[in-house]
């Protein structure tokens, strides 16, 4: 029976998650949630993941919420993406670390701001302070993928599945390929990868289903 996850297209952190599934090889579904609806805020998807959020992964009795959770998962039962050496899994978890608190957290709330709340709505002293803290951290990816062809040793690892994640929306946050060299290329590589799919073609739900 395949591994349902939990996850909408437009969420960067399923993307994560359902690219290492897919990457790893693991049989799994999408369960849509309708997140632009409230669904993560509902009684019934509390009960699954008490912290009310995207992706959650279900397999039998084994519920897991967080990507990073999910990705690590995935690794260990397969021995896939985790790195080669206990050296590397240790650069691999500190990617993953970083990509939670330092990219990912500043990209997707800047790309929420910035496409999906009314233009009204949008904090405007938060997106100036915030497009300063994602030019850094996009520094910090690019100076990192010098003369690399991934993060972490020599072939792919989560590392670079959590880290890529918000770079292949289309959505306007603040982030150019053409500005970073370094990433471009990398994203390039990821892309050309074996199961590779733009969020929207992986999992249901996207931009277009409520225009």
């Amino acid at each position: 029976m395949a591994v349902q996850l939990y996850c909408f297209g437009e969420s960067g952190h399923s993307y994560k998650a359902a690219l290492t599934l897919t990457l790893c090889g693991i049989d799994w579904a999408p369960v849509f949630v309708d997140f632009f609806n409230s669904e993560t805020r509902s009684k019934e998807f509390r009960k699954l993941n008490v912290m009310g959020e995207c992706p959650v992964l279900v397999e039998g009795s084994l519920v897991l919420s967080q990507s990073g959770a999910i990705q690590t998962w995935a690794a260990d039962e397969t021995g896939k993406l985790g790195g080669q050496t206990s050296a590397q899994a240790r650069e691999v978890l500190r990617w993953l670390l970083w990509d939670n608190h330092k990219m990912s957290s500043l990209a997707g709330s800047q790309r929420f701001l910035l496409n999906f709340l009314h233009e009204e709505k949008r904090p405007q002293e938060v997106i100036r302070w915030q497009a300063g803290r994602l030019e850094a951290a996009l520094g910090t990816l690019d100076a990192a993928l010098q003369g690399r062809e991934f993060l972490v040793g020599r072939d792919v690892t989560l590392a670079d599945l959590a880290c890529c994640s918000y770079l292949f929306y289309e959505e306007p946050f603040g982030f150019s390929r053409a500005d970073w060299p370094a990433i471009d290329r990398w994203l390039d590589r990821i892309a050309g990868l074996r199961g590779w799919a733009h969020p929207y073609d992986m999992m249901p739900g996207s931009p277009a289903d409520r225009a």
